[in-house]
């Protein structure tokens, strides 16, 4: 009884999860509040996030591209694998179903549709990537922040956020070591060039345009 008792109740919440993040999703659209290459940050409930919140100290941990496909928004994203997912699951799959949108201050200027289609086809190129979890600076895998600029980068000459190295980051609390110790052992390479959804997020490019 116990059982079936706790799977209503998740299927309940999954089923409200959906239809928040569907509300909020014709709220964009009706407003006209979403563009392509409008960039949306969450806090992922992915088992890595809290230990990249406390490294980056950030409350977002994930970050993917806007782009419309026919009728339909999607969020393009490095998970396992790369991949576009429909706007209203990448909402409801984040902490609360919060997220902020932002773009670039320029964006009439800089994301023409030449621009737009290269960035489509640069996310073709790297469809189907391994998720980086080592979060190394090549195309062989690919992490949620290197994505967005990478793409932005090849498609517009735009360099959103500034480069770090990892350690650049707050590596001493135990969740953090923890994780670095399951990804890299003993060897950590602290040279390796990174970027992080915080430092995404605080570019100087760009501005907010929803917040929930």
């Amino acid at each position: 009884m116990k059982k079936w008792l706790i799977i209503v109740v998740l299927t309940g919440l999954v089923i409200i999860g959906r239809l928040y993040a569907q509300t909020e999703l014709n709220q964009l659209d009706g407003n006209k509040e979403l563009r392509n290459g409008d960039i949306i940050f969450q806090t992922s409930l992915s088992e890595q996030s809290k230990a990249i919140q406390l490294a980056t100290k950030s409350k977002f941990s994930h970050c993917g591209i806007v782009f419309k496909y026919g009728p339909n928004y999607y969020v393009f994203e490095a998970v396992q694998p790369v991949k576009r997912t429909a706007l209203d699951k990448w909402i409801a799959r984040g902490q609360d179903g919060r997220y902020v949108v932002k773009r670039l201050k320029n964006a009439d200027q800089i994301l023409t549709g030449t621009v737009l289609v290269k960035m489509k086809q640069i996310c073709n190129q790297l469809k189907g990537k391994s998720y980086d979890l080592t979060f190394e600076w090549s195309d062989d895998k690919i992490y949620c922040s290197e994505l967005i600029w990478k793409i932005y980068k090849r498609a517009a000459g735009i360099e959103i956020g500034k480069l770090e190295k990892l350690s650049d980051f707050d590596l001493k609390n135990d969740a953090v070591k923890k994780k670095m110790k399951e990804r890299y052992g003993n060897n950590i390479p602290l040279n390796e060039t990174v970027i992080s959804p915080a430092a995404i997020f605080n570019s100087e490019l760009l501005t907010t345009v929803k917040s929930n």
